[in-house]
């Protein structure tokens, strides 16, 4: 169900503590930490502590938290200092996408010029 913790979530598991995680920020409704594949020098993933399946899952469900999830993308930007330069704020939606852990979350990535279009 939406919102609740799922037991075979790999996020879930980060945000109770069951799995290390470079943790870089934390509200009370966000985790921010370094993806352990960095495809740039900045590569952040921040995900909401509730479960979501994806972005649309997220964005219909709650609005207040998928704010904050983008307000914690532009937080870590300015922590890694980024914000300057320009960075990417990333939701892969579907398998097609390159979702591959089905819980909402952004990649916060920079530090590094991106082509247009992506992909």
């Amino acid at each position: 169900m939406a919102g609740e913790r799922q037991d075979d979530c790999l996020f879930c598991k980060i945000v109770a503590g069951e799995v290390p995680a470079d943790v870089v920020r934390e509200t009370d409704t966000t985790l921010a930490f370094r993806d352990i594949n960095p495809q740039a020098p900045t590569h952040v993933l921040v995900v909401p502590k509730a479960h979501y399946r994806d972005a649309a899952s997220l964005a219909a469900a709650d609005a207040r938290v998928t704010a904050d999830v983008l307000r914690e993308a532009g937080e870590v930007a300015a922590q890694d200092r980024v914000d300057g330069t320009g960075y990417r704020i990333v939701f892969n939606t579907g398998t097609g996408a390159g979702q591959t852990v089905w819980h909402a979350h952004a990649h916060v990535l920079g530090g590094r010029g991106f082509n247009w279009p992506p992909g």
